[in-house]
């Protein structure tokens, strides 16, 4: 009985050892989400120069970043390495110490990451003096993206993880 209860230990353990050899590498999107929030977390990214606001961003106080990504190119793309642009949304918050979700300092929108370039290029749509926003966003992003950026953000699953996640760096 001994000999049997060994042999199922041993092939127990060798089936299980087989299936985390198997266990597929991420896919090019979720790599892609985790890429694109660590160069948005990053103080150097985490103004984006845009909104017109500039928090008081350095090395001590965390940005927190959701993103939702609507494509990359090349779409064929097969590993990360492969793609060159992102084009996604963001929201960000400046996790103050202490600072709750719903006052925090944020930056949100449509988003370009140019990831041919080290670090990666990070463009966000502005309207200007002379051009509207959503003519600058079909003009920024190929029209597939550009439908999807002008209805979609977040979804409720990356939106309750980016808040606990801030939650977690402002110490709440």
């Amino acid at each position: 009985m001994k000999r049997y209860l060994g042999a199922a230990a041993i092939l127990l353990v060798a089936s299980a050892g087989a299936v985390v050899l198997r266990a597929d590498p991420p896919d090019v999107s979720e790599q892609l989400l985790t890429r694109l929030r660590t160069t948005l977390e990053q103080p150097a990214a985490a103004g984006h120069n845009h909104h017109g606001t500039q928090p008081a961003v350095d090395e001590k106080t965390p940005v927190v970043c959701g993103v939702h990504v609507y494509g990359f190119e090349p779409a064929q793309a097969a590993e990360l390495a492969d793609v060159r642009t992102v084009y996604g949304f963001h929201l960000c918050g400046v996790a103050e110490p202490l600072r709750p979700w719903d006052v925090a300092v944020k930056l949100a929108g449509p988003v370009i990451v140019d990831l041919s370039s080290d670090p990666p290029g990070v463009q966000v749509v502005e309207a200007t003096e002379t051009i509207r926003y959503v003519d600058r966003l079909r003009e920024m992003f190929p029209p597939k993206y550009a439908d999807l950026a002008s209805k979609e953000a977040l979804t409720a699953t990356e939106m309750s993880d980016l808040r606990g996640r801030y939650d977690d760096a402002a110490g709440l």
